[in-house]
């Protein structure tokens, strides 16, 4: 099968540039249609303001003893929460909610962007386990991760993002800190805290940062305005109820604005030298985002092998910027048929510019508009019955499904290099976007060269970072 595949690949390759106007091509192997469960998505939605966000931990400002440390390339496990479950809504109806949502995401578009353009500056073997939320509540598509910050350790949420390196936390004495759910971090009551200086690796591999009285300031800007400025330093961060990890470089905000209310900061998964991942020398890493709706929770693993089911894909790295994860697509199918898109759409140009990232902290997955149109028509040819409704936001194919149970929509899948393809769940991308009734094609068309898949489209999917190995595996249904 997988020659056949390989076969027809290049078949496909070609009769799309000799005869551009192909309507499709039939993929044999793949299921044309999948059902969502309308009834589920709309109980969840109705009940979502009934959650209970003091029930997630019961102890949310609990102060931990330390643990016993633990050597990097050790495997570590902690808990993922939406942020809904963690801070609640402060949104008056669903639909509202998703508005919010929304705006945060096309917020968070420009941050992703503006990664690519430089910025000026204003001046072991042992288990670890903590957990990773939703945090959509506030407008975002962001989920957050548990972890213990210092010796004693204080307790935080994180936000959890591919699309960063730098770990950072909300520092007292704060000069500037937005609102987040627990206590700001003191380092004055911890004993692991150490500011690095200026002639430190740490500080010399930041992007910004600035030598004041013989230690590193550093400074993270984003493309919406946010920022973090304050100390750079290392601590001990500790993983829900598993062990420790010493010599952390994470900045100490002191001057902090953005889109981060409810989270204490940020733990950079990306693919840059302070991430996390490249701090702790991990062979690899993997997360399942829970339903954004949902007080559930998922964990965040490192060093642990993907699932044997994995659909895995080439993990492509930019030369340019080492933070985003690329993964090698070469087409989108819709009902089975490949669409006329030329993989070129999908490919990294010599300039670092293109190519398709997998990004934790976006939320609606953006592919460039001719694109987007190709598979957003494919869609609406194969949902004819289904009575439409009006666009909502950057949404603009909408069902009013209100007297539906179930309905059974267009198979959309995507199809890598290596011959494989992973099929998207309808859940994934036939969303709510009120409790009446309104469910919305969840993809949107960007002018940017760039593609993203985002969080919505990967919920409920285990997605495993093989670094040593250059790949990217979906395993749905592995929370």
């Amino acid at each position: 099968m997988e020659k056949l595949g390989f076969f027809l690949g290049i078949f496909a390759a070609i009769f799309s540039i000799v005869v551009p106007s192909v309507i499709s091509r039939t993929l044999p192997f793949n299921s044309e249609t999948s059902v969502l469960d309308v009834s589920s998505s709309l109980s969840r939605a109705q009940g979502l303001f009934s959650l209970n966000p003091q029930n997630v931990l019961s102890s949310k400002h609990e102060v931990h003893h330390r643990r016993p440390a633990v050597s990097t390339g050790s495997a570590l496990s902690f808990q993922l929460h939406s942020r809904l479950s963690v801070r609640g809504s402060s949104e008056k109806d669903y639909y509202t909610l998703t508005l919010a949502r929304l705006a945060r995401d096309s917020a968070r578009l420009g941050i992703t962007k503006a990664d690519l353009t430089p910025l000026e500056s204003e001046f072991g073997e042992e288990k670890l386990e903590g957990p990773v939320m939703s945090g959509t509540s506030q407008g975002s598509g962001e989920y957050f991760c548990r972890v213990g910050i210092g010796h004693p350790s204080t307790q935080a949420y994180m936000v959890l993002d591919t699309g960063s390196d730098v770990n950072w936390v909300q520092c007292a004495p704060c000069a500037d800190c937005y609102q987040q759910a627990d206590p700001i971090y003191d380092p004055g009551l911890s004993s692991s805290f150490t500011p690095l200086t200026c002639e430190t690796q740490q500080c010399q591999s930041l992007d910004v940062s600035e030598c004041r009285n013989g230690t590193c300031l550093y400074e993270v800007s984003y493309g919406d305005g946010s920022y973090t400025v304050g100390d750079f330093v290392t601590e001990t961060i500790t993983f829900g109820g598993s062990a420790a990890v010493d010599n952390v470089a994470i900045g100490c905000g002191h001057n902090n604005e953005g889109l981060f209310v409810g989270a204490a900061g940020l733990i950079g998964l990306g693919g840059g030298r302070l991430s996390f991942p490249s701090q702790i020398n991990a062979s690899s890493f993997s997360y399942c985002l829970v339903d954004r709706d949902s007080d559930s929770a998922s964990t965040l693993e490192f060093n642990s092998a993907a699932p044997p089911d994995a659909v895995t894909a080439p993990l492509v790295r930019n030369s340019k910027l080492d933070t985003f994860y690329y993964v090698d697509v070469t087409g989108i199918s819709v009902a089975g048929d490949l669409l006329p898109i030329p993989p070129s759409t999908f490919e990294m140009n010599d300039n670092g510019s293109g190519g398709v990232i997998v990004d934790s902290g976006t939320a609606v997955t953006r592919l460039q508009t001719e694109a987007y149109n190709s598979m957003r028509d494919a869609f609406r040819k194969g949902t004819k019955e289904l009575p439409t409704a009006a666009g909502v936001a950057l949404f603009d194919t909408c069902y009013d499904l209100s007297s539906r149970k179930s309905v059974e929509v267009p198979t959309v899948s995507f199809h890598f290099s290596n011959g494989k393809s992973l099929s998207l769940p309808a859940k994934n991308y036939i969303i709510p976007v009120d409790s009446s009734g309104t469910f919305c094609f969840a993809f949107a068309p960007t002018a940017s060269e760039l593609g993203i898949i985002g969080n919505v489209q990967q919920q409920g999917t285990r997605v495993s970072y093989d670094l040593a190995n250059s790949l990217i595996g979906f395993s749905p249904n592995k929370c």
